[in-house]
């Protein structure tokens, strides 16, 4: 019988042998990455966007499934229960780090449940509303919200979205309890803040630009430190004297934990080409927005981006006592 030690040694071997298998024809095959919210929304025009171009880059096709539900932690834990082989993965946003908090009872740990690719984006949020709200600018929707909260409506695709994360923070500046109307994702809010039904909204540039230029909303402000260079007229939530609301949703790419670091290496490699991709960054601009430095598409980048924005959110979300379970 084979000692233990000699038993180690083969099995040992066998993992490297694997490895290197990955190493030498990784992807052989489609890799399927998964979008934790609907399709149309802000997170999945990023998702589809990069995946064309990295699909180019493997020479192997990435197809976007969406698996929509529980502010994104359905799809998320799907991905942490496949199989750690580098052809399921998942491109989440800034709820990655805040259902840690908002959920008391989440499936998987996500410092411990993925092993992180890379950053992809950081998109800016806006404050809009519907085309006739009554305040002309930011300084008297400030003062106006704050008069009339309690008839105010304020839709969110739901809690743990980052429409209702960045609500959140605008009800904490404001001191304004406004009434919020959570729907199944961003399309239903956005469509009924066109049609007047809803009041005002907070969400993504990849979300509002076009309806922004297109006159169907009226836009207050961004959350960004600084103007846009799509909307240079648009002031600054600290322009309007709530410096409080500074959040841009950030995403990244995440494979299950376990799976082999030579298929997290090329999947970062592929996607730190892609965020050097001209045309990657044209398109993203037309959404108000631009690629993550090419140095962010690391695994390091992205597990320190996760670990920060974990312990930021956590005091946000435990005093406002609002939890998603």
């Amino acid at each position: 019988m084979a000692s233990l030690s000699r038993i180690g040694s083969l099995t040992a071997a066998a993992i490297l042998l694997a490895s290197a298998a990955v190493a030498q024809g990784y992807p052989d095959r489609q890799v399927t990455m998964v979008v934790p919210f609907a399709a149309g929304g802000p997170t999945d025009t990023v998702a589809r966007l990069v995946a064309e171009k990295m699909s180019a880059d493997l020479g192997q096709q990435i197809i976007v499934e969406n698996v929509g539900g529980a502010g994104g932690t359905l799809g998320a834990a799907q991905v942490a229960e496949a199989e750690a082989d580098g052809y399921t993965i998942l491109l989440h946003h800034i709820g990655m780090a805040t259902s840690e908090s908002l959920y008391r009872e989440l499936p998987y740990n996500a410092l411990e449940a993925f092993a992180p690719v890379g950053l992809v984006t950081e998109v800016p949020m806006t404050v809009v509303a519907r085309a006739d709200f009554e305040p002309a600018d930011m300084a008297s929707f400030v003062t106006y919200v704050k008069e009339n909260a309690d008839t105010i409506t304020m839709a969110n695709a739901g809690i743990g979205a980052a429409s209702h994360l960045c609500g959140m923070l605008l009800m904490q500046a404001l001191e304004a309890p406004i009434v919020t109307v959570p729907y199944r994702g961003t399309g239903p809010a956005m469509t009924e803040l066109v049609g007047g039904q809803i009041d005002i909204m907070c969400d993504q540039t990849t979300n509002t630009t076009e309806q922004i230029q297109g006159g169907t909303i009226k836009a207050y402000a961004v959350t960004t430190p600084e103007r846009l260079d799509l909307f240079p007229d648009l002031p600054t939530a600290a322009e309007a004297g709530l410096p409080g609301i500074e959040v841009s949703v950030w995403h990244g790419i995440y494979a299950p934990a376990g799976t082999p670091q030579e298929a997290v290496d090329r999947l970062s490699t592929s996607l730190q080409t892609v965020l050097a991709d001209p045309e990657l960054s044209t398109r993203l601009a037309e959404l108000g927005t631009a690629p993550s430095p090419v140095e962010d598409g690391t695994p390091e980048a992205l597990s320190a981006k996760l670990s920060a924005e974990i312990e930021r959110w956590r005091p946000i979300i435990e005093e406002a006592g609002v939890y998603a379970d």
